[in-house]
């Protein structure tokens, strides 16, 4: 393309995301309502500050709500937001001390086509035995699970409601599912719940749970979690050190944070601000890379990092009397490490006019 309709990134920034949100409908907990409750839902994460650019559609054990949300944007809904992809919320056949079961998630990539086949298919491949009969996680087996399980439940979203709370997985079986999928390699990222309610650390207080605890977290690569504490100790400034949790937990993990909202009020709005930030793109591929820079790439708090002071950062280049160059003027991030371009694209020239509105002595 012309030199002139080249568009040049200034590199990663820090986005807001929402990788963990119900909508109206959601099988479980629904507290959703009002005249017009999808009109509002959506009005809600517009309306968002700050904005968010990524959601999580959350249910259990399915992608329909997702599949809804994603044709609202397809009828321009949701402007702002440029990633939705799916989060299928789980139930592990294991409970914490307050009775309930663990919570997982299996975060989807949508940059398959068929991604939501694709999760369907490997949602079939889980089963559940219940009462001499097997189940498989299909929407058609939950609600025969249901109406197994509870006789009076013969509409079929309330046998679809109580056959969601009884199936269950294990983090074994979820583990050999996804060694053998080659596509669930590709496109399933585990998160985990750090809650005491719901999550892994209600199990801290029973000592026969420990390995069960420690496979779980270990099948993670996110764990869910706005608690400052647990994100040092993910980050291996806890009482566990890196080489401890890479031996114990497969590695350090990043710690991201949802509104979890189960009704309008909660659209978007996490307790405390706890915002999640993702430094990237709005890509699946911006979580990918945060798997591996948990430290660098995720930050939970009403605001992202500060960074440098801001008079110590150069935010532009902006040339005049230059027609040799197009364009004139490049902006920059706080954080920006490398140029990446291709041979000849001028790489070299822009280091060297950044080293000379620094001043520093090496500058040309």
């Amino acid at each position: 393309m012309p030199d002139s309709d080249r568009v040049f990134s200034p590199g990663s920034t820090w986005r807001r995301w929402d990788p963990h949100i119900h909508a109206p409908g959601t099988i479980l907990e629904d507290e959703f309502d009002g005249p017009d409750v999808w009109e509002e839902y959506l009005a809600r994460i517009e309306s968002a500050t700050p904005t968010v650019v990524a959601l999580g559609i959350t249910d259990y054990w399915s992608l329909d709500l997702y599949e809804q949300v994603v044709a609202e944007k397809a009828k321009g809904r949701l402007p702002e937001v440029e990633l939705l992809f799916a989060n299928v919320e789980l139930r592990l056949a294991v409970a914490t001390g307050s009775g309930s079961a663990v919570n997982a998630h299996l975060l989807i990539s949508p940059e398959d086509a068929d991604h939501v086949a694709e999760a369907r298919r490997f949602l079939s491949s889980l089963t559940f035995k219940a009462k001499r009969e097997v189940y498989s996680c299909t929407r058609g087996d939950l609600v025969k699970l249901g109406r197994a399980h509870d006789k009076g439940a013969i509409e079929e979203t309330a046998a679809l409601r109580v056959g969601t709370t009884q199936f269950k997985t294990t983090a074994t079986e979820l583990r050999e599912a996804i060694a053998a999928s080659e596509w669930a390699q590709k496109n399933i990222v585990v998160a985990v719940a750090a809650t005491t309610g719901s999550g892994t650390s209600g199990m801290k207080g029973d000592a026969s749970m420990a390995s069960t605890r420690q496979e779980i977290e270990r099948l993670a690569g996110v764990i869910f979690s706005g608690t400052p504490s647990d994100r040092a100790f993910w980050l291996g400034d806890g009482k566990d050190s890196l080489a401890d949790l890479r031996e114990k937990y497969n590695g350090a993990k990043p710690c991201l944070h949802g509104s979890d909202a189960h009704k309008l009020e909660r659209v978007c709005a996490p307790d405390k601000d706890r915002f999640t930030w993702i430094k990237g793109d709005p890509t699946f591929e911006a979580l990918r890379q945060a798997l591996i820079e948990p430290a660098a790439r995720v930050y939970v708090g009403p605001s992202p990092p500060d960074g440098p002071l801001p008079y110590r950062v150069i935010r532009a280049i902006e040339l005049r009397g230059a027609d040799w160059c197009t364009p004139t003027r490049f902006d920059l991030n706080p954080g920006l490490v490398g140029i990446i371009g291709a041979r000849g694209s001028g790489k070299t020239a822009l280091v060297d006019l950044i080293t000379t509105g620094a001043g520093s002595p090496g500058g040309p």
